[in-house]
């Protein structure tokens, strides 16, 4: 098969070479790769990775062979996956407990937008417990995973507080249910039950000083490239700063991926945004482009005319 390996020097870090047919564990599925859609994680974990590896974690597909333990969607069923590499091939394998089955009538490109944006989404905010009629605050909004965020909590009865540096992406914020706008977070003027943070840096600072008592900031993301500083006195136990928390989590070790995969694949009314559908061949030449690249979720559908 085809696939995309790490390359140090070549062009975007890659070169399209055959390699063998990957061969599944027990627990795992192999699926013919349809479309995958890039992640920041993705892209920042391709140059560390050994030569000759294949990076990619998620995309959308076709089950070739079903895990031998007898777990998971069957042969020829439509799937929506997320693995901690590997994606970027015409085949793959992918634990059954990471896969989920697709409507048929649901394209490969919005699938593959899907996995880790969407996913990240969901089990933020559900970190946060109930927000009805709370203030949840999502710092990034338009970035895929601030998106669905905003989606997520509007209709989970929160109001959501929505920071996204491009005014001009505002009002479309506002349609997918954001009760408010701000260009940075110094425009938030009241404190916010939860903040989901895809950006990091002094972003997740700021957001953390918004909480009120019992709130929690979910960092999601590094977008800012940039270390976080937290004042002197930030976590001192007084009225003002107490019973407030920072935390994480790793969607590659998350159980039951799989079941809200297959829920947020099915929700058709879910906006994942304009996406950018182009050929896996200008896959480098996209991630050489870096801060040159349009606007949109950029989606690679996998070129298969070699293969059966």
């Amino acid at each position: 098969m085809l696939a995309w390996t790490t390359t140090p020097g070549a062009p975007g870090g890659l070169t399209l070479r055959e390699v063998p047919d990957p061969v599944p564990l027990h627990h795992e599925l192999v699926v013919r790769v349809e479309a995958f859609a890039p992640n920041p994680g993705d892209l920042a974990m391709a140059p560390t990775l050994p030569a000759g590896s294949v990076p990619g974690w998620d995309g959308s597909g076709v089950v070739l062979a079903a895990a031998a333990d007898g777990q998971g969607p069957g042969v020829g069923e439509r799937v929506l996956f997320l693995g901690l590499a590997g994606g970027w091939a015409q085949h793959r394998t992918v634990p059954h407990t990471m896969t989920a089955a697709a409507p048929d009538d649901v394209a490969w490109e919005r699938l593959a937008t899907l996995p880790v944006p969407a996913t990240s989404a969901l089990r933020a905010l559900r970190r946060l417990g109930s927000v009805l009629g709370r203030r949840v605050l999502v710092v990034g909004a338009t970035s895929a995973v601030g998106r669905m965020a905003v989606q997520l909590a509007a209709r989970s009865g929160a109001e959501v507080v929505a920071v996204a540096r491009d005014e001009q992406q505002h009002e479309a914020l506002r349609g997918l249910g954001a009760r408010e706008t701000h260009a940075s977070l110094a425009g938030v003027g009241a404190r916010v039950h939860g903040a989901i943070d895809i950006v990091g840096g002094h972003h997740l600072v700021d957001a953390y000083a918004l909480l009120e008592p019992g709130g929690t900031v979910i960092a999601l993301g590094h977008a800012a490239g940039a270390d976080e500083h937290f004042p002197y006195g930030a976590f001192v136990a007084d009225p003002t700063t107490a019973d407030r928390s920072i935390t994480s989590f790793f969607l590659g070790t998350e159980p039951g991926l799989a079941v809200e995969m297959g829920y947020l694949a099915a929700d058709r009314t879910l906006d994942v945004g304009a996406i950018d559908l182009r050929p896996w061949a200008e896959l480098p030449s996209w991630i050489e482009a870096a801060d040159r690249r349009p606007a949109g979720r950029v989606v690679f559908r996998v070129d298969h005319t070699d293969r059966p």
